[in-house]
């Protein structure tokens, strides 16, 4: 028996109207009770604002306008609550559809408690610093890497999970910013012994931000992930980094205070290198 869908978007700034089109379209050929929400959490695009107004002229589909920024935890909170149906799919607003099955994948999914689904890599993107990272991590996405860590290699860019279960354990809504929200609330099932099955039905990263921009919201989540340190211990790999690391971090604190322009000049420039990435992300982190 196919499992009714409350299909739920956060957005901050992203027209999603396309994405929305196409999963209503999938949902609708679909023996199911459906409903696509989109929630802007207080995007400051007016343009943006007003192209994602289209997506309440689709059936069963429409958008809440908050006009606040809750923080990425409260609003998929606040998500949960709105949605009508015993199964909820929350998708990343900035994804693309990349398989005509996706909702059915989900709606026969035989998982009674979380699904994730993954996501793929999209085309390449030339000098952009963003693209180069997902690209090296993506054998990481693959379900059999996921499956050996399921708690660790949660995101909630792409998953299902049942409606009773999210409010019963619901995103930590101290995580206002960028980043980990999904880590904890990784860590979190496992404590509760909650199962996450693997799946391969994937969304795709196809629009990659600028590098300035990607760079900033990387310093964001290093700040986020500074700030709840001792609560992520063990579900963060640079976390594990700095604590083998931890008798030379005076000697990286020191290095990173004179390289950091250098390095800042080469990643937001066309030709980033991963390397001079971690780097900077190592050293940034050290020095908060």
């Amino acid at each position: 028996m196919m499992k009714d869908l409350s299909v739920l978007i956060p957005t901050f700034n992203d027209c999603c109207a396309a994405m929305v089109s196409e999963l209503q379209r999938q949902a609708a050929a679909l023996s199911i009770g459906y409903e696509v929400i989109v929630a802007d959490d207080g995007s400051t695009d007016k343009a943006v604002i007003k192209a994602n107004r289209a997506i309440n002229e689709l059936p069963h589909c429409r958008v809440i306008e908050r006009g606040f920024n809750s923080g990425r935890a409260a609003i998929r909170n606040f998500l949960a609550q709105e949605a009508c149906y015993p199964w909820l799919v929350f998708i990343d607003s900035d994804m693309v559809v990349c398989r005509h099955d996706y909702l059915r994948q989900y709606a026969l999914s035989p998982c009674d408690s979380v699904t994730d689904g993954g996501v793929q890599v999209g085309e390449p993107q030339a000098g952009n610093l963003r693209y180069l990272y997902e690209k090296t991590c993506e054998p990481e996405h693959t379900v059999a890497a996921r499956r050996q860590a399921p708690y660790k290699c949660f995101r909630t860019t792409n998953f299902m999970v049942r409606r009773d279960l999210m409010l019963a354990h619901p995103f930590d809504e101290r995580f206002r910013y960028y980043g980990y929200e999904d880590v904890l609330f990784g860590k979190h099932l496992q404590e509760h012994a909650v199962d996450i099955l693997h799946i391969d039905n994937p969304m795709r990263f196809q629009l990659f931000e600028p590098n300035d921009r990607f760079l900033g919201k990387t310093e964001e989540g290093l700040r986020t992930l500074h700030t709840f340190r001792h609560e992520l211990q063990g579900y963060s790999h640079l976390l594990d980094v700095v604590s083998r690391l931890a008798p030379f971090a005076p000697l990286i604190r020191l290095f990173y205070k004179y390289a950091r322009p250098w390095l800042h000049r080469r990643l937001t420039g066309n030709q980033p290198r991963l390397l001079h990435f971690k780097l900077y992300r190592l050293g940034y982190y050290l020095s908060l």
